[in-house]
Formats: structure tokens, sequence, C-alpha cells
């Protein structure tokens, strides 16, 4: 009963990782210009990553997107992580259509099809390849910023096969519920927890954004998705279709509220007045799905508060005001 202990010994921590606590902290600020970005996004688990996608590339003046990559997922929409993938890669397509966007199509990159086997190995894809190529032309002091929205594999491939880029990049992740919770077993997470413990142990700049405790309280409803989409536009009537059909499939109860999770991630970088957030070592995800501490770690940028009505109506104005 005892083997996923032997197979991950998950008690055997590596003694935390040396930094340049000055230069890392710098880049855990939050950005005061233009930056350029990355999504990693598994854009066919739910809808969420399609508002995220549609609000990241509705903010060109502050938010530079330079390449879209397809994150592995498994749930009910997919019936394995390379099916999640490949569903994910045709319904970045598909959003990026329906907003018009045919500059973007090129920059749309096939991830990993399947999770990582240990935190030494990585997954290589075109996806895991173009962050690195593409971080490679920024530096410490002007990193490129990865917002990710689901299992955080292609990242985490990137960082094993070219660990020369761990400076060059921010990583905004949505992963893993808040330290206070009882377990990590959210849905990000657990997919991949070697992964994870990879960005959270290199020593990068990471942005966490927890789900539940934190992110758990950006939920919208139907009234209020229809108020403000209604349409809009087709990409407006999309997103209403899509979330309704979701969540009446998957609620119990005709009363239901959704959250729309990875938006917040595309916020972080967008207002500093959009949530709340503070600097603390950077937790250990483990194996049997509950967070680790020391002390000693390095530095990560933990958000703790989601300041909900202001980022949902900043979000419903710009994708009705889209033409």
């Amino acid at each position: 009963m005892f083997e996923w202990m032997e197979k991950y010994d998950f008690f055997q921590h590596r003694p935390p990782v040396q930094v340049d606590q000055l230069s890392l902290t710098k880049r855990l600020q939050h950005p005061s210009g233009p930056v350029d970005v990355v999504l990693d996004t598994d854009a066919y688990n739910e809808i969420d990553d399609q508002y995220a996608l549609a609000y990241l590339a509705l903010n060109p003046e502050k938010l530079r997107l330079k390449a879209i990559c397809a994150a592995p997922f498994c749930n009910q929409n997919a019936e394995s992580p390379a099916q999640g993938m490949q569903k994910s890669y045709e319904e970045i397509h598909h959003i990026l259509s329906l907003m018009g966007r045919k500059d973007l199509q090129e920059a749309v990159y096939r991830g990993a099809e399947d999770y990582l086997v240990d935190e030494k190995t990585p997954r290589i894809s075109d996806a895991s390849e173009a962050i690195a190529r593409l971080a490679m032309a920024y530096t410490p002091e002007n990193p490129l910023y990865v917002v990710a929205i689901g299992a955080i594999t292609n990242v985490a491939s990137a960082l094993i096969a070219h660990p020369e880029i761990r400076d060059r990049l921010v990583l905004v992740w949505l992963g893993g519920h808040a330290l206070h919770w009882h377990d990590t077993q959210e849905f990000n997470m657990m997919q991949d927890v070697a992964a994870a413990r990879v960005v959270l142990g290199c020593g990068m700049a990471v942005v966490l954004l927890p789900c539940m405790g934190v992110v758990s309280a950006f939920a919208t409803t139907e009234p209020e998705l229809r108020a403000h989409l209604e349409g809009k536009n087709a990409l407006c009537d999309y997103l209403l279709s899509h979330t309704v059909e979701q969540a009446t499939r998957d609620s119990r109860i005709a009363c239901w509220s959704r959250v729309i999770w990875d938006v917040t991630a595309v916020a972080w970088l967008l207002d500093g007045h959009f949530m709340e957030d503070e600097l603390i070592p950077s937790p250990i995800p483990e194996y049997d799905y509950h967070w680790a501490q020391d002390q000693r770690r390095h530095p990560i940028r933990y958000v703790y508060h989601i300041h909900r009505d202001s980022l949902f109506e900043d979000l419903f104005r710009k994708l009705a005001a889209f033409q």
C-alpha cells in the first residue's frame, strides 16, 4: 500500500536552490509597462480558458501576445492528455477565428501529449521548444511573461531541457489551492505534480494564483452573463452559450454560479487593483496532494484575494466592446 512513497520518495526534499534574491524580487514586482506574453492553455478543458484568451488579446496596449501553447488535459472532455492537448489546440484556433485574429494563427503551438514521468525528463514538444526559443531573446531585467492556465507540463519541460531560460521568464500560474486549504487536489496541479515541483522549486519567478480559497471567489451567474454579454457580438454569444450549457450540465441545482478561473491569471498583469498578493517562500507541492513548507526556499508572489466586481466589470466591458 505504500508503493507510491517509494516511487516518489516525497519526504526527500532537495536543498533550496541558490538564487539572486534581489534580481528575483525585482522580477516578481508588478510590471509597470507593456510586456510580452506567452499563453499556455488547456482551452477545451472547460469554458474559462476561452475568456482568458479573449481578455488577453483585447488588451494589446499592455499585453503583447507572442505565442499560444496548447496544454494537455484529461477529463470528461478528453479521453487522454494527448486528445485534450489536440482539442485545446483546435479550440484556440476557434477563438482566434471568432476574433478575426489571423495574425496569431501562426503563433499557436501543440504541447506535450502526456505529463512528466519524473522531475528530470522533459516532454519535448513544439510548445516547450517555442517557449525556450522565445525566452532566449529576453533578459532578467526584461523578462518574457508566461501566463499558464492548465497543467504546467509545457513550461516545466522547457525549463528542464533549457535551464538557462529560468531567469528570463516570469510565470503567472493558476494552480493548486490556497495554502490554508486541506489539500492540493486542484485540476491543473494534480494532473502533473512533478511539473509543479519543477517550476516551484527551480528558483524561477512565479506568481501563484490558488484556486479554492482565493480565485474561487471569481464567480458569475447566467443572469449576469446575459445582462452583460448577450447579443453584443459573436464572441460574447459563444462564451455565453458555452458557459450556460456547461454549467447547466454540471450543476445539480438550477441556482448555479460558475467560476471563470483563468481570467485572473491574465488580470494580474493588467492592473494592481484587481487583486491582493504578497511575497512568501515557495511552497512545495507533494505527491500525496498537500503543501509542504520550507522557510529557506526562494520567494514567489502569492495572490490571496481577488477584487471580484472590478475585474468582472473590466472583463465584460471589453468583451462587449469588441468589434
